[in-house]
């Protein structure tokens, strides 16, 4: 009897998982049909933009993107301000070298982040009041952009209209992890976040941002703080986004995935550091981590799971999950990795555990610096 109620419940278990998986792969194909997609030919600016770049130990890479920057059509009057956030390695020099002769690229050299501060927010910070654009266009160091890309942006932040816009780039992964594990930051999104319902919500949960191409609107960023606002966010970039709907503005995502590439790790080493940083903060506690991880677990390993013991509805989730994934390889990886999805699942949820006793224990580092 006890086995026949544990078959029973493994059942229902596989049922309800694989239901979620179809209903989350059919409200992705409906995001993709809402998602906002900037023009090819975007207008000219008419306003003011600055391009702001924080920069840590990035003259490996930095070069290609400031080229990018230098390239931005449809500007009439735009600045480009990088910060050198107490590089070690020389990033200052790359940029000037890729600037070449002329004003258009200001090189900052920042400040030791005070306390309360992380990093990354403190060199937007430091940007943002050096900036005189009325629209602030941050750009990781590892993103290079498409010729209109700013343009682009602008034109739906404006047109939305919007306060503060993410237009999504296309990862470039390396390695095998890469490929496991860097798809699945457009898949969430696509899959759990109800696009057009969320930009007109107050809410703090229906904000996403991603701070590697990040478009807002001045004076919407001084209304919610400034990044003052989120200066101990681990995730600062969807922190901005809250701290500005908070103020009553209005935030959304785009397809960026042609106007911009970026590269966020080149070893598996580096993605594992990264994930390990930050994913602890992702669901505001071990209890809402556990419940988050126990869903994906439930959602997309449990109906695999299931179809290799046979399992048609188990099949039919498992099918569903690599449907989906195949849907968003626009924005990371390739179609063929979407049958790995459940791999990639407990690839992260493995990352989770490690971020969150990284967390605990205080030894969580990113370029130097504690988290």
């Amino acid at each position: 009897m006890p086995d026949d109620r544990f078959a029973e419940t493994l059942r229902a278990v596989v049922v309800i998982g694989s239901s979620l998986s179809c209903v989350g792969m059919a409200h992705q194909l409906v995001n993709q049909r809402l998602l906002r997609r900037p023009p090819e030919n975007p207008p000219p600016v008419a306003a003011s933009v600055s391009i702001l770049v924080p920069a840590r130990d990035e003259a490996h890479r930095i070069a290609p993107t400031i080229r990018s920057l230098l390239a931005q059509q449809g500007l009439s009057d735009a600045e480009i301000l990088v910060l050198d956030d107490r590089s070690t390695d020389g990033t200052a020099d790359v940029v000037r070298r890729a600037a070449g002769a002329g004003p258009r690229v200001t090189v900052l050299t920042g400040t030791e982040p005070p306390a309360g501060w992380l990093g990354k927010p403190h060199a937007c910070a430091q940007l943002a009041a050096a900036a005189r654009g009325e629209v602030l266009v941050f750009v990781d160091a590892d993103v290079v952009l498409a010729p209109h890309a700013v343009a682009a942006a602008v034109a739906v932040l404006r047109e939305a209209p919007l306060d503060l816009l993410s237009p999504w780039p296309r990862q470039v992964t390396a390695g095998a992890a890469g490929r496991l594990i860097q798809p699945l930051l457009a898949w969430s999104w696509l899959t759990t976040l109800p696009l057009r319902v969320a930009e007109r919500s107050r809410r703090p949960s229906m904000a996403a941002a991603n701070g590697q191409f990040l478009v807002v609107e001045a004076d919407a960023l001084a209304r919610a703080g400034g990044w003052g606002s989120v200066a101990g966010a681990v995730l600062d970039d969807i922190s901005l986004a809250r701290a500005v709907r908070a103020a009553g503005g209005r935030t959304g995502l785009a397809d960026g995935s042609r106007l911009a590439t970026c590269r966020m790790y080149a070893t598996g080493r580096e993605l594992r550091d990264g994930y390990r940083k930050s994913l602890w903060a992702a669901f505001g506690s071990p209890l809402g981590a556990l419940a988050v991880g126990t869903m994906l677990a439930v959602v997309y390993v449990v109906p695999a799971a299931a179809a290799l013991t046979g399992s048609r509805v188990g099949a039919l989730g498992y099918a569903a999950a690599v449907v989906g994934r195949m849907f968003a390889t626009p924005w990371c990886g390739r179609r063929w990795d979407a049958f790995a999805h459940p791999v990639s699942v407990l690839t992260l949820l493995a990352l989770l555990v490690s971020s969150w006793i990284g967390q605990i224990r205080g030894t969580l580092q990113w370029k130097g610096r504690t988290v």
